[in-house]
This record gives structure tokens, sequence and C-alpha cells, in this order.
């Protein structure tokens, strides 16, 4: 990951972003893990687009203000950021918790700056019958697993009780929107959903929900990986990924796969 520089967006809000890459633009939104948890992605979408990746605040030691404390607000933040980089045509990836940010984003998109929506095992949207599971795992701190004898604890792979504050004040108590759902049909840009065929956190079936009540989405499930793609099948999320923001013409763009 490269080194991040501090952005003032507004008296008050400074953000941590890191840059690398050169080409279209893409900005790419962390999950509850952290920046770190996307720094292979934007390594391998840097080869061909300029990468844009900021660490929302609340992360890393990172200062949330009181008033950046939900999701349009934060979505408001990286408008502003698209805004103050003169950004334009973007791409915008999330995962999880980032995709729901994502999302917001590019419904928010007075401007028209977002021209593609990228979201894995993202969350957000309250869909009837499938709910959003929290991650189960070791209290903080404590390896997923015993290290063998001899041998140095794991670090834990999970947020920081930081971090998890933070995205209590986003995300709210029920983590999710319930009027999310209803306002996809207006945003008209191309969207990829990918989505870990073993997720437990929000399963297959919400993907597909999540993907159906966009115009244009395509629906991609990716084997043998859970609500982490991006760390179990990297290779797999890439080449979907690479796929999709090819050629741009609509005679040549990936069509949306049947979603049932």
């Amino acid at each position: 990951m490269p080194t991040p520089r501090s952005l003032t967006l507004r008296p008050g809000l400074d953000v941590s972003v890191r840059e690398t890459g050169h080409g279209s633009p893409v900005l790419v939104l962390h999950g509850g893990p952290g920046p770190g948890s996307v720094g292979p992605l934007v390594g391998h979408l840097a080869r061909e687009h300029a990468v844009v990746a900021p660490t929302h605040p609340g992360w890393e030691d990172t200062v949330r203000p009181e008033d950046l404390d939900s999701v349009p607000a934060l979505a408001a933040a990286y408008l502003d950021l698209l805004r103050r980089l003169d950004l334009k045509d973007v791409t915008v990836l999330g995962t999880s918790f980032g995709g729901w940010v994502a999302t917001q984003t590019a419904l928010d998109d007075r401007e028209r700056r977002v021209s593609r929506l990228v979201l894995i095992d993202a969350v957000g949207p309250v869909v009837a019958g499938h709910p959003v599971t929290a991650p189960t795992g070791p209290p903080p701190g404590v390896p997923a697993s015993p290290a063998p004898a001899g041998e140095p604890a794991a670090p834990r792979r999970g947020p920081s009780p930081a971090s998890m504050a933070a995205l209590r004040a986003y995300a709210g108590p029920t983590m999710g929107d319930p009027g999310l759902l209803s306002r996809l049909p207006d945003l008209t840009v191309p969207v990829l959903v990918l989505w870990g065929e073993e997720d437990t956190v929000a399963t297959p079936a919400f993907g597909r929900a999540y993907a159906a009540a966009f115009p244009d989405a395509r629906f991609a499930l990716i084997p043998g990986a859970g609500h982490l793609p991006l760390r179990e099948k990297p290779e797999e999320v890439f080449a979907a990924l690479d796929a999709f923001l090819g050629p741009k013409d609509p005679a040549t763009r990936h069509r949306p796969d049947p979603l049932t």
C-alpha cells in the first residue's frame, strides 16, 4: 500500500488517502477490517488505473468528527473527495461495509462523476428473509486459532475495537438501510456484484437480490470464497474485475447474468 496523505475536505474533516497508479480512476472503499484488507486489490488495479483508497475516518487512529455519523454523511465526504481531486468517469468499488458506502456514493452523485460501481459481498439494503449476520470469531486481541508451540501468535484479522465503534456510528444498530433497495432502480450505471459462494455474513441470495434491484448489473459467484473473497480467492476476483473494467461500449460490455 502506498504512503497515505491527509486531505482536508472541510474544516474539521481530514481524510487519509492513498493514491497510486495511472489511468482511469477507481475509488476503493474498504470494509470493517480496514484499508489493509484491500491492499492486494489496490496493487492489482494500479497496473492500469489511478487508484484512490481513503481510510474511513475512525479507522487506523484517524479522527471521525461527531457529525460524520451515517453512511450518507460518509458518502457525501467521498463525493467531496472526488470533487477535490477533480476526478470524473470514476469506478467506485466497495467491499462489505465499503460496498454500502459505494452504493450510497453512486446514488447521491449529482455531478455524474461515477460511471461504474463494483460491490464485493456488500451490505446496506434490508432484504426480506435474508438478514445480515455479524461475523463471529475470537474477541479482540485473540488469534483465530492457537499458534503452534514455539511460534508467535497470528495477528488478529478482524476490525479493531475502535474500528468497530466507528462502524456502529456509521451503520447504526441494524447494519442496514430499509429504504436503500427501493432506490437502486434509479442508478443506471453498470454494476458488477461479486459474491463469495460460501458467504454466511450476507448470503448469495442476499447478493442476488441486491444485484437484481439495479437496472444494469452483473452478478458473479466466487466459488470456494466466503465473505472475504479478496483474501480467499484473489485471482478469481481480479479476473472478474478485469473483464468488467475493460471496454465500456454497451455492445461489448458484459451483460447481466441470470439472477436466478
